[in-house]
């Protein structure tokens, strides 16, 4: 296809000695792609400029994925009308789709937070993880691998999760927020961008967990195995599955409607990739606005049907800060903790919707991930460190916005992921390599 129609991942791997180290993560553009001459050119180049010697033998994987513009943009636009759809059959206002709130939703139903309001097995969720895993299987894609520093990517899943709730939506209901009009999703996005944008800076300075190794097909599997008992159990509502009767939790189409969205969006988001950290990502890096297009279309299409459901039923979209449904309105905290999310997604290699696609393919290391996010959701109300949407008293008190538990561990996650991406990049370890061999 025409080069500008495709992006490109490189991925080097090398004896670990002491004249060689591993390169990962190492983007070019589209247009780059000329043949194989031009990478060992490129890598050759690469080693005369940085210092280090390119043994003889290494592997070179060049990952190709179509993405699309077209094919991007449409399927943006039919999961825009979904999550809209999804919020007239019952879903909360605002809430199509979130993936830190339905995962928190869910470690509730499951006993793993006692929030009565927000307990519910989303089939949403379900779904997304099974739709990658079907459409991966069919397309011959499910490639179980894993190993790429799975503890620390389970303690970046958890901080992710945690400011996630602080702000009160992950990136997908960002983008559906601001569609229904919501000013405190602008200033979440800039703190996003920003967020991002220093991932990036490490990104460019060698930052890498590792690679990853081939796994046996049940390590692979085993998030979409547990989707599976998740639904059997939704179904089957024994007494031990909790069930919200009031609340955001209480909120929700009807089970077979969520599920048949999940897994629609799950496939869609496999086939072309859709990320929110990778589009903005990809636009700093080398000017490619292919995956953000993805989401742009989600914005078009949320706020076209917002504007039609509205105009037939009132409610569904209203401009400003305040009134919005499970928002608040604290300013610095929207924007600090979505920066967390934003660099933490980074360091992750995608946000946490992509990191359940990539479970459902078969990545062991994001299913670890997704662990995270169900570890962190039950601290965060657990221990009072997610917010409370703003509310106006009767005698006109304003209440709910972040706690100060929740806060203070968002400062604690930008310190963690700070010190995590330092202590992952290239020239520190490579600093740290030359030392332990001078000692």
């Amino acid at each position: 296809g025409a080069a500008q129609d495709h992006a490109f991942f490189i991925y080097c791997t090398m004896p670990a000695t002491a004249n060689s180290i591993y390169i990962e993560n190492f983007y070019i553009s589209a247009s780059q792609y000329l043949n194989k001459q031009f990478f060992i050119s490129l890598l050759w180049k690469y080693n005369n400029t940085k210092g280090f010697a390119i043994p003889r033998s290494f592997l070179l994987k060049v990952v190709f994925v179509l993405r699309g513009k077209q094919k991007m943009i449409g399927a943006g636009l039919i999961i825009g009308i979904i999550a809209a759809v999804l919020v007239l059959l019952g879903n909360p206002k605002n809430m199509g789709f979130c993936i830190a709130c339905f995962i928190r939703d869910t470690a509730g139903a499951v006993g793993l937070h006692q929030a009565a309001a927000v307990q519910y097995i989303r089939p949403e969720i379900i779904g997304l993880v099974l739709g990658a895993f079907v459409i991966a299987a069919v397309k011959k894609e499910f490639l179980p691998r894993g190993g790429s520093s799975p503890m620390t990517r389970f303690v970046l899943g958890f901080f992710v999760m945690i400011t996630a709730l602080v702000f009160l939506g992950c990136p997908f209901r960002m983008i559906l927020r601001i569609a229904d009009g919501d000013l405190n999703a602008v200033v979440g996005i800039v703190g996003f961008a920003v967020g991002i944008f220093a991932g990036v800076q490490f990104l460019g300075r060698g930052y890498s967990l590792k690679r990853t190794y081939s796994v046996p097909v049940i390590d692979g599997a085993w998030l979409s195995v547990i989707q599976v008992v998740f639904f059997a159990l939704l179904c089957a509502a024994p007494a031990y599955i909790l069930f919200s009767e009031s609340g955001p939790g209480s909120m929700r189409a009807p089970v077979w409607i969520s599920l048949a969205a999940g897994l629609i969006v799950g496939a869609l988001a496999q086939r072309t990739r859709l990320c929110m950290v990778g589009g903005i990502r990809d636009v700093l890096l080398f000017k490619d606005w292919t995956l953000l297009a993805g989401f742009a279309a989600i914005l078009a299409a949320s706020l076209v049907s917002n504007a039609v459901l509205n105009t037939m039923f009132g409610g569904y979209f209203k401009v400003g800060f305040m009134g919005q449904p499970v928002a608040h309105i604290d300013g610095l905290w929207n924007f600090l903790s979505m920066s967390a999310v934003g660099l933490g997604s980074v360091l992750l290699g995608g946000c946490p919707m992509r990191q359940l696609i990539l479970a459902g393919e078969g990545n062991s290391d994001s299913a670890v991930t997704v662990a995270g996010f169900f570890v962190g959701a039950a601290f965060a109300h657990n221990f009072g460190l997610a917010s409370a949407a703003t509310a106006v008293a009767e005698h006109g008190a304003i209440t709910g916005g972040p706690t100060l538990a929740g806060k203070t561990v968002t400062i604690l996650a930008l310190i963690v992921m700070f010190a995590i991406a330092w202590l992952n990049t290239r020239e520190t370890v490579a600093a740290d390599t030359k030392q332990k061999i001078t000692a």
